[in-house]
């Protein structure tokens, strides 16, 4: 349980995608500078591969935008923590076993 509440909450996708970015840019640079192809093959091929990494690199920056709006220093999550706190003081209603009974039967 203790493992749980320190666990990282970056989701794995959005660091693969990360880990991913600058070798598929690193890739497209190659290919843009290699002269073993046809020039507008390699630049086609290039640009594809680069906006591959581009598209990689997005939920990431995406997840640290989201993170600076929403996150626990910003207003809205403060707005959020204090919303979650009232909230918890509301408490669950009461369970009334009657109630229930009655409900089953069709009385209520």
């Amino acid at each position: 349980m203790i493992e749980e509440q320190h666990a990282d909450p970056t989701p794995a996708w959005i660091e693969t995608s990360a880990l991913t970015a600058p070798a598929l840019i690193g890739a497209a640079a190659g290919l843009l500078l290699g002269d073993l192809m046809h020039q507008n093959a390699r630049r086609a091929i290039g640009i594809g591969i680069g906006a591959l990494g581009v598209a990689a690199l997005l939920p990431f920056v995406v997840d640290g935008v989201t993170g600076l709006i929403t996150g626990p220093r910003s207003k809205v999550g403060v707005r959020r923590k204090i919303q979650k706190i009232r909230d918890a003081g509301i408490g669950v209603p009461d369970y009334d076993e009657v109630d229930h009974e009655l409900r089953e039967q069709g009385v209520m």
